[in-house]
């Protein structure tokens, strides 16, 4: 498991203020004390899917390992070509990928050579066979060539020895890919981070279970689940935790046995059932746990044990939003992700007037598409209530509205964060 290196992190926060932490004072804060896991596995290459290299990568070949043809057509010498009007040469062999390096050409000799075959050691030009005229054994090369074009050189892409994806590289399919070209069938990797959660309050039911008075099935859990396991982290799902001080006590002691990240939603507020910050103060420590964002202004961040915790919100919405801003890249850097996955932001027209109070950053859930004129827009989902997780499956990006302004007319330019590649 992953410890903090200090045994009092607030401590390092010069201007700390929990009821007044900014989205971006939250975020520097929490990255500056993430460790990568203890502990790294060798797999094969295809379990290293979604994973995080835990060692560079260095080239044992070239790539390509030998001079080859960027295109079907003609191996030619460019000093043999004409400056105008079409060349005619004898057309000499015939080379195929995955053949031996032919014999040099004699002057006025071409070879007919298909895409990654070999070129004739002293040819120095492929012409593409669309801009060649055959007539039995000999090819007419139109003007116009340049000399070295379509020629792929050995190690252009990789040179022996080089490093091919650092350390904290995240292997996704052109990584594999890049691995397999190496001949490397094996790599070493990070262990899967452990994350451990859990829902809090009386009024949450669990799937399969009747919904008594004032109760509703808890979702939390299931979006958690969703994110989480999207990412490739061990997933641990301790249930329903009753608002009761010793069932969040005992469920906080099995989280940290098992986790290198504890997650609960709910139970994070001012509330007379709020018990999870007082007891994380008794048993680890809070480093903060208001920021200054809708949704998701009731957030927790400590530690408890050995264990990094998040203490999240408890309506749907909220969960998601402060997951994405906060948890999803803490989470890849104890994985391993060095440099850390940035999600970009673009810049495009709101379609609809956004109303917002200064003061706070806001994450609104809005719709990306094209107008007719082909200019990217959005539009919001309509209402904002940190409970319509509704609103979530309708959107396709959060609208990201600076702490210091107001509400944003239709027509102004915002930052959108799309959904795609993230959830």
């Amino acid at each position: 498991m992953n410890t903090p290196d200090a045994p009092n992190l607030a401590s390092r926060v010069d201007d700390y203020d929990p009821q007044s932490m900014t989205v971006a004072q939250a975020r520097t804060f929490i990255a500056g004390h993430l460790k990568p896991v203890d502990g790294t596995m060798r797999v094969p290459l295809r379990s290293a899917l979604n994973r995080f290299l835990a060692e560079d990568i260095l080239s044992p070949v070239d790539v390509p390992a030998h001079i080859n043809a960027a295109m079907d057509g003609y191996a030619v010498r460019f000093a043999d070509l004409a400056a105008d009007g079409e060349t005619a040469l004898v057309v000499g062999t015939t080379v195929l990928a995955g053949s031996a390096r032919p014999e040099p050409l004699s002057p006025g000799q071409a070879a007919r050579i298909m895409t990654g075959a070999p070129i004739p050691e002293n040819a120095d030009t492929v012409v593409m066979q669309e801009q060649a005229r055959r007539d039995g054994d000999r090819v007419w090369i139109q003007p116009g060539q340049h000399a070295g074009q379509h020629v792929r050189l050995a190690g252009e892409d990789l040179h022996r020895g080089a490093t091919a994806l650092r350390r904290g590289h995240r292997l996704r399919a052109a990584e594999l890919g890049l691995i397999a070209s190496l001949g490397i069938g094996e790599v070493s990797v990070f262990r899967p981070l452990r994350v451990a959660f859990f829902s809090t309050g009386d009024e949450l039911a669990s799937i399969g279970q009747p919904l008594a008075d004032g109760q509703i099935y808890d979702s939390n859990r299931y979006t958690l689940f969703g994110m989480l396991a999207a990412e490739g982290f061990d997933c641990f799902d301790l249930g329903v935790v009753r608002d009761h001080p010793v069932a969040i006590e005992n469920a906080f002691e099995e989280a940290a046995r098992m986790a290198d990240v504890v997650i609960t939603s709910g139970g994070v507020s001012v509330g007379e059932a709020d018990f999870i910050k007082p007891l994380l103060a008794r048993m680890g420590e809070v480093v903060f746990w208001k920021i200054a964002m809708k949704p998701g202004r009731p957030l927790a961040y400590g530690r408890l044990g050995t264990s990094h915790f998040f203490g999240l919100p408890g309506n749907p919405v909220a969960v998601m939003v402060t997951f994405y801003a906060f948890v999803r890249d803490a989470l890849l850097a104890l994985a391993g992700a060095n440099p850390p996955a940035v999600v970009p932001r673009l810049t495009v027209r709101t379609t609809t007037p956004l109303k917002k109070a200064p003061g706070r950053t806001e994450f609104q859930r809005g719709i990306v598409s094209q107008d007719a004129q082909g200019a990217w827009t959005v539009r919001s989902t309509g209402n904002q209530g940190s409970g319509i997780l509704r609103s979530m499956t309708e959107a396709n990006c959060f609208i990201v509205l600076p702490q210091d302004i107001g509400s944003v007319p239709a027509g102004a330019e915002v930052e959108v964060q799309l959904f795609e590649g993230l959830i």
